[in-house]
């Protein structure tokens, strides 16, 4: 599950870097040329949709970002290293020997 919210981050990613590429920047932009060409869909209307697209797909990022680690969190079982040095530590305690009992105090 949680590959499949970092793949989902990582496409959103891709598209919000394309939308910010796309936007009319002070000196025009991509986003300039669909304005000539296309009259049903003006600049001011691309512009707001291509801003909208932005913010929504920033939200999309933080809302997975904050699921993969909730995820990766109830997921996360002892990795191989943990569970070897544990296994090492219960060995040692087997192997080493009791302690002494105190010697029993003699009555005088």
């Amino acid at each position: 599950m949680y590959i499949l919210f970092t793949i989902l981050i990582v496409i959103a990613a891709i598209l919000l870097i394309l939308l910010v590429l796309v936007q009319n920047s002070k000196g025009g932009g991509l986003a300039a040329g669909f304005a000539s060409g296309n009259q049903v869909m003006g600049a001011p209307k691309t512009a707001d949709f291509l801003e909208k697209a932005s913010w929504t797909l920033a939200a999309v990022i933080v809302f997975l970002s904050i699921l993969a680690v909730g995820i990766n969190r109830g997921e996360q079982a002892p990795s191989a290293d943990e569970s070897a040095i544990t296994e090492q530590v219960e060995a040692a305690a087997e192997a080493l020997p009791a302690a002494p009992e105190a010697p029993a105090q003699q009555a005088e």
